[in-house]
């Protein structure tokens, strides 16, 4: 491993047959990869990579030590009371961040009524709503959603 090696977590933003890119979910630097390791756009990675010579460029990947997939999905659901308790105390377009018990984060978004289904699907499609919870080392994301209100449980 050289001086320049990096260790992190990596979300695969865009995978293609003969490369890949991954982003630090810290701190958002992008790293091309100069070959693909059978990643798959979407894929979580805890590894360790190195920029190939002699331009640097482009990087390499010495190490996966963990890979996983993140599920983000729509709950059936309505948010918990505590949720709607918490949107009830902001404006719309506010969002409030709790910590969970245990292990994750709970979002909060006040949106307008006739926009809930929209801003869900937003949160849902959203590529930072994987990045944030490999941030949080969490494995999955429920999206819970009722007139005004969408909560994003990060989950273990």
């Amino acid at each position: 491993m050289t001086a320049e090696a990096v260790q992190g977590t990596f979300v695969v933003a865009s995978a293609e047959e003969t490369t890949a890119v991954l982003q630090d979910v810290h701190t958002s630097q992008v790293h091309t990869l100069a070959e693909n390791p059978g990643l798959e756009a979407g894929d979580v990675l805890e590894a360790t990579i190195e920029p190939q010579p002699p331009m640097d460029a482009v990087w390499t990947v010495v190490d996966i030590s963990g890979q996983r997939t993140i599920s983000v999905e729509q709950s059936p659901e309505p948010p918990t009371r505590q949720e709607q308790e918490l949107a009830a105390e902001q404006t719309v377009g506010e969002l409030t961040t709790r910590e969970r018990a245990g292990e994750g984060e709970i979002h909060v978004l006040t949106v307008p009524a006739d926009q809930t289904d929209q801003a869900t699907e937003d949160v849902i499609e959203d590529d930072a709503t994987v990045t944030r919870a490999a941030r949080l080392g969490v494995n999955r994301v429920e999206v819970r959603a009722e007139d005004g209100v969408v909560s994003v449980r990060y989950l273990p």
